[in-house]
């Protein structure tokens, strides 16, 4: 299965603003860290915002946070909320009618597949890629908190 720009920004945003640890975080330095469009990454994080991911705070000294803990964000929900289209190969999506002897049996094993690929990725949390949070922080040039 080969997933969206989509959902690669949406699961590295969501990973910078989990390594920030409650820190605000901005679109351009996110955009920066990873080398990616800020243009882009806009649309991603408004889409994230809209499902609850992320809160955004406006005004000055604004930016995003997570929206729920970390523990709360399954990977697999996630990539459902973020993919358009999950099936493996065209026929899966019920587009049309399969001419091809054994397509039914093709067809139910690629589902089987993709909602394998789906229940492994709901057994990893946010909070589970977040573990080594100070290597990650150092890994993305996020500077630790002075208290």
């Amino acid at each position: 299965m080969r997933l969206t720009l989509w959902t690669d920004y949406a699961l590295r945003t969501l990973i910078y603003v989990g390594a920030k640890d409650g820190r605000l975080s901005t679109i351009a330095e996110i955009a920066e860290s990873f080398d990616i469009s800020k243009t882009h990454l806009m649309k991603v994080v408004n889409k994230l915002a809209q499902q609850g991911y992320l809160e955004s705070v406006r005004g000055k000294g604004g930016g995003i946070k997570l929206g729920r803990p970390p523990a709360r964000i399954t990977v697999g929900a996630v990539v459902r909320e973020t993919e358009d289209d999950l099936a493996v190969i065209g026929c899966l999506a019920g587009a049309g009618f399969c001419r091809i002897e054994g397509c039914c049996v093709l067809r139910g094993a690629l589902r089987k597949a993709t909602s394998a690929f789906l229940e492994t990725l709901d057994g990893y949390t946010l909070a589970d890629l977040l573990v080594p949070r100070e290597r990650l922080a150092s890994l993305l040039g996020i500077a630790s908190e002075v208290v």
